[in-house]
């Protein structure tokens, strides 16, 4: 009985000592760069849509 509760405790050190590692980790992973390119835009495209607001205001108030 003595045997088989020594095994036991032995059993359970060891497993228990084998879990981790000491061992310094070699593994360095890079941080992975991601390069999006922009859109091209031309540069009248923000300044149509207010341009044409105005066109259907001055053609609204001149038609009253």
């Amino acid at each position: 009985m003595k045997k088989l509760a020594l095994a036991a405790v032995l059993a359970a050190t060891a497993s228990t000592a084998m879990a981790g590692s000491y061992a310094k980790d070699d593994v360095v992973m890079e941080p992975v760069v991601v390069v999006e390119e922009a859109q091209q835009s031309s540069s009248s495209a923000g300044i149509l849509i207010p341009l044409l607001l105005i066109a259907v205001v001055a053609a609204a108030v001149s038609a009253d």
